[in-house]
């Protein structure tokens, strides 16, 4: 069976390519297709291997010797290399930017009646009572105000397990201990 997917690199692409095969820290996601296309070059200057021998060499499959001759030749040269960006996330976001400011807003308002403070918990369930969002875990709470610590570090805000009362700023120094919630 004839190859579908014929790989004919110019001069100026396969040195592109040793280029980037020469730089001593390169990720593994790039040196592969690199080395596939190199080998599977099928010009005058090129060795022109065959898919099971590309295979062996560089320990990986047929398919993906074929994966990367194919968005080669369909996407370009660069886009063989690159890792594929996904087309859209495997998972949608619970809080967008206006929900998270919204969240801020809330974490940055006076605590309920007979508490000195919010918890990750109480704000959880107050976006859930507020209808901004359907449904939240405390950890969701917790990563994305993680984000926004440095504007926080003022106002009261804690983990609510109790050995864990410690809120981090992004260069990973403590503020130090917090006093459980009343």
């Amino acid at each position: 069976m004839a190859k579908r997917y014929v790989v004919r690199l110019t001069d100026e692409q396969r040195t592109q390519l040793k280029k980037l095969l020469a730089k001593k820290r390169l990720a593994a996601q790039k040196r592969k297709p690199a080395q596939i296309l190199l080998k599977a070059d099928s010009s005058k200057n090129g060795p022109g291997w065959s898919d099971t021998q590309i295979a062996e060499a560089f320990d990986v499959t047929v398919v993906t010797v074929e994966n990367v001759r194919k968005r080669c030749i369909l996407e370009g040269l660069d886009a063989a290399i690159e890792r594929k960006k996904q087309c859209r996330p495997s998972r949608q976001r619970v809080l967008d930017g206006e929900k998270e400011a919204r969240l801020v807003a809330l974490c940055c308002s006076k605590a309920p009646a007979g508490h000195a403070r919010w918890t990750l918990r109480m704000l959880a369930d107050e976006l859930v009572e507020l209808n901004i969002v359907d449904s939240i875990s405390y950890e969701t709470v917790r990563t994305a105000l993680k984000k926004r610590i440095a504007a926080l570090a003022a106002y009261d805000v804690v983990h609510s397990a109790g050995p864990q009362r410690r809120i981090r700023l992004c260069d990973g120094d403590g503020i130090g201990s917090l006093s459980p919630s009343v």
